[in-house]
């Protein structure tokens, strides 16, 4: 007669992105997470074209327990390649050293405030979370520590060491040299990669240990497309450096508000307090999303767009200001290109572009810009096969990100008018944001894609533009019709009372 297995504490995740806009009446794509460690957008790598040949093959098993990866995981390293164990993140890596290594029942944590992990993985073993590292069948060293941040000292013990680095490349320090002496080393491609979704972890240890590793893990953990995702990450690695340099930015920035961070060695900051969760609460309605902890917040480090954001959003969150116009997140992906967008309209003029189409990316800077728009927008797409793929879904998805941001399109004026100058050339545009899309462009010169450009963007922002520009310089010729076009809207997208300038009522 079976038995019911006894109860365990789960995994405590926290809640989704869709529950918590849910929970304050905004849409998914306004929240902004800063409590999960990641970086705030995919590594340029992470494309459809790089999976294309593993998911022509995804019928099929890896037969050779991913050699490649593993080859190219110990290159980096500096290792051999069989000294590394795939795991289907770092998490599955745990949870094995667990129940293979604290056969006699007890588990330790250094320091020990630490990943909540380890107490899981301890629960899932039967064995016992201890304080005294020096009486521990196993000891995890977290370093450097989620969620406190610091960098602890490598402890002397008698069992079994495992020193979890998920977050070493943003504290330039590793302990893969102590590999030799028996100690298990833990990486991940979820943080610095920025590969979470994938779920790719890996050990680091002698032959012997990965040997019996290895034996006990499930096989084939990992998926092929991981596998392809992971591969390409490894051949253009992560430089960590602006990030790092955001950190201290960001922590400076956060004490002149009066929560003062303690040193951090990570991509987050730990913040003593008395009532975090009173800040979690707060900071939801603007859109923002940190973790509380026992006595401490924690806080994701971004970059300068989504920490300024933050920063903004605690500001007005302390002086009891109402959640002024939140930005919308918009991401498309197609089998040529992947496109992420961060807008906020209004704005002040903010922009960043880069998508690797050094002139259409100029082009739509200009837009954004005269139009008073805070814009990011990163990609990548299929060089390839020339410009035509990147530039069109640059400008559809910021059309699509457009259209979102204006939503039922109330109070805003709606119609606009610019012309503008640019040397010999001169351009004039008119828009309606009509909700119905309708382009009219005669750009002469055109230096290429230009016309494309601005009806693939009016084709998903849902709006009607005439554009005329004509002069000798093709360059100047574009360059005034993207000014005109982002004067225009500036125009049409000044709040003009609460209406919907209709006389039908909706556009």
């Amino acid at each position: 007669m079976s038995t019911t297995p006894p109860p365990l504490a789960a995994y405590q995740w926290p809640p989704s992105t869709n529950e918590l806009a849910e929970r304050v009446g905004l849409a998914p794509d306004q929240m902004l997470r800063f409590d999960g460690n990641v970086p705030p957008q995919a590594p340029a790598t992470a494309r459809p074209a790089t999976i294309a040949k593993a998911l022509a093959d995804v019928n099929e098993y890896d037969r050779g327990r991913y050699a490649p990866l593993r080859e190219d995981i110990a290159k980096y390293h500096g290792v051999e390649a069989n000294q590394i164990v795939l795991g289907a993140g770092s998490d599955e890596l745990i949870v094995l050293c667990a129940r293979i290594f604290a056969s006699g029942g007890t588990i330790a944590t250094v320091p020990s405030n630490s990943y909540s992990m380890y107490r899981f993985a301890a629960g899932m073993a039967g064995a016992t979370v201890i304080e005294d590292p020096s009486k521990a069948d196993l000891v995890f060293v977290c370093r450097p520590n989620n969620p406190t941040g610091e960098l602890p000292d490598i402890p002397s013990v008698p069992g079994q060491l495992v020193i979890d680095e998920a977050y070493a490349d943003y504290a330039g320090v590793s302990a893969i040299d102590q590999v030799e002496s028996g100690v298990i080393v833990l990486r991940t491609f979820s943080k610095a990669f920025g590969l979470a979704g994938a779920r790719v972890g890996y050990s680091i240890s002698t032959p012997q240990l990965a040997d019996a590793m290895a034996a006990r893990l499930a096989p084939l953990s990992v998926s092929t497309l991981s596998a392809a995702l992971a591969r390409a990450a490894l051949a253009s690695p992560p430089d960590v450096t602006a990030q790092i340099a955001e950190r201290e930015r960001l922590s400076v920035a956060l004490s002149e508000l009066g929560l003062t961070p303690l040193k951090s060695f990570t991509n987050f900051l730990y913040i003593p307090m008395d009532d975090p969760e009173a800040v979690v609460n707060g900071l939801l309605p603007y859109g923002i999303v940190v973790r509380a902890f026992a006595g401490a917040l924690r806080i994701s480090v971004r970059d300068e767009l989504d920490d300024n954001r933050l920063l903004e959003a605690l500001a007005a969150w302390q002086q009891g200001t109402p959640p002024s116009a939140v930005p919308t997140i918009f991401r498309r992906a197609t089998a040529e290109t992947s496109i992420a967008i961060r807008l906020r309209i209004p704005g002040e003029g903010r922009v960043f572009v880069d998508t690797g189409q050094g002139f259409y990316d100029h082009m739509l800077q200009q837009l954004a810009f005269h139009s008073g728009m805070d814009l990011r927008l990163e990609g990548v797409g299929d060089h390839e096969t020339g410009d035509h793929h990147t530039v069109e879904d640059m400008m559809r998805a910021f059309g699509d990100a457009f259209s979102a941001s204006l939503g039922d399109r109330k109070g805003i004026a709606r119609y606009g008018e610019s012309r503008v100058p640019m040397d010999e050339a001169l351009a004039h545009a008119v828009v309606d944001l009509s909700g119905r899309p309708t382009a009219t462009i005669s750009i002469t010169p055109d230096p290429g894609m230009a016309t494309h450009a601005l009806e693939s963007f009016v084709q998903t922002a849902k709006i009607t533009l005439h554009v005329t520009a004509t002069g000798q310089n093709a360059h100047h010729v574009s360059e005034a019709a993207f000014k005109a076009v982002g004067r225009a809207l500036a125009e049409a997208l000044r709040r003009d009372g609460g209406l919907i300038r209709s006389t039908k009522g909706s556009l």
